[in-house]
């Protein structure tokens, strides 16, 4: 096989399989980066099969094997790796053999939320970098666990929350945090407006014991934007919320569903920001905004996915001034193949950072702790909705042990 020089990278362009009918010895521009690290991944659902098609598709590291008790996700798992690999996919018969196979240096969780706690304890055993998907718990307890476990831990511990590199928000970062294009922030709001939560196995999805609830399974995202545009923590939390359209007669062995489907929160931080969220999981579309607003100017993002044929930008960011620089709009987006390859392109790029990581070059990956601090919102958020009360986060964390 050639050596590559250093002409544009394209690899990642489009779609590499259209030249599958080139021989070895032909392949130049499109000559795949050369795999220096083998991953392990336990769950290989939906997320599962994403973080697998942008590890190959990012080319520096190739999948070593997969753990899943489900055998129909073991199945579509090796289809999605024969797409890129003449290889033969590991497969696992116990979480043990998959965390500790000496041929992987990394280990990807992405099973069910409440299953989190125990697959880190036994993952944590092996050494190896772990990446673990978001949320990284369903209770504060486990988070803070998780937390303490990945304290001194000597591999890379990153942590699934990929929407801050989603290209709105990494732009939106750019200029707010970078920048100071709007000057201190004073309010943020985010928005989001989406489809049902899908079916999952078993449909742990749909209750909040196995999920943690709507407002720590689906909004731990934005909480975490809202942590790290604030650059401060967070002190007061009230949340109201409600499920007036998704799953309310939906019965699962007996037991009736008991998720939200759309809800408030509203967050206030030590240095004063405020924060608002909307959800609504029974919109015909997926829709994200969020709008800075600062002292010197206001900042908007959003992202928008229809069903229905209308031209509109995809992603979009506008930033208007007071006077004080010039105001504009523009489109941030990856390359196609990329954006496509799952939630905007923002898994791909958690994946070049995670890489990055291993191999110690510094980046702005989600850090445990930042993990736990989406879980802090979220858990305060739950509780605000149950009792109907504004939650103090500190009364909130004594009242679980946790100081």
């Amino acid at each position: 096989m050639q050596t590559k020089g250093k002409e544009l990278d394209i690899t990642n362009s489009f779609d590499r399989s259209k030249f599958d009918y080139l021989p070895d010895q032909d392949r130049y521009l499109i000559l795949p980066k050369e795999s220096e690290l083998r991953f392990n991944i336990i769950g290989t659902g939906n997320i599962g099969q994403e973080h697998m098609n942008v590890t190959m598709l990012e080319g520096r590291a190739t999948i070593r094997g997969v753990y899943d008790p489900n055998p129909k996700s073991v199945e579509q798992a090796k289809d999605v790796f024969s797409k890129y690999s003449k290889e033969n996919l590991k497969i696992y018969n116990t979480l043990k053999e998959a965390c500790n196979d000496p041929k992987a240096d990394a280990i990807i969780i992405c099973t069910p939320n409440y299953t989190h706690i125990d697959v880190v304890k036994e993952a944590v055993k092996s050494g190896k970098h772990i990446f673990l998907e978001k949320p990284m718990a369903t209770s504060l307890e486990d988070a803070h666990e998780i937390m303490r476990l990945a304290e001194n831990y000597e591999g890379v511990f990153q942590i699934g929350l990929q929407y801050r590199y989603k290209p709105i928000y990494v732009e939106a970062v750019h200029e707010a945090l970078e920048r100071r294009t709007v000057g201190n922030i004073k309010t943020i709001t985010i928005m989001e407006h989406r489809v049902p939560f899908l079916d999952k196995v078993g449909q742990w999805n749909k209750f909040s014991k196995y999920s943690g609830g709507t407002f720590i399974e689906k909004c731990c995202h934005y909480f975490d934007l809202f942590n790290l545009f604030a650059q401060s923590k967070p002190v007061e939390v009230f949340a109201t919320g409600s499920s007036a359209v998704n799953f309310t007669e939906f019965n699962y062995n007996n037991e009736r569903s008991d998720i939200i489907d759309n809800g408030f929160v509203i967050i206030k931080y030590e240095n004063g920001i405020q924060c608002n969220f909307n959800l609504c999981m029974f919109a015909p579309m997926f829709y994200e905004e969020l709008v800075l607003c600062g002292d010197e100017g206001r900042l908007k993002a959003s992202e928008f996915e229809k069903f229905v044929p209308l031209n509109d930008p995809v992603n979009y960011l506008e930033i208007i001034k007071d006077g004080g620089g010039p105001s504009k709009v523009s489109y941030p987006c990856y390359p196609t193949e990329i954006q496509s390859s799952g939630h905007s392109g923002s898994t791909y790029y958690e994946h070049v950072y995670f890489v990055d990581n291993i191999k110690g070059k510094s980046t702005s990956t989600a850090t445990v702790e930042e993990g736990y601090w989406s879980i802090v919102v979220g858990a305060a958020a739950e509780e605000s909705l149950k009792t109907g009360n504004l939650v103090k986060i500190e009364e909130l964390l004594k009242s679980h042990n946790i100081y």
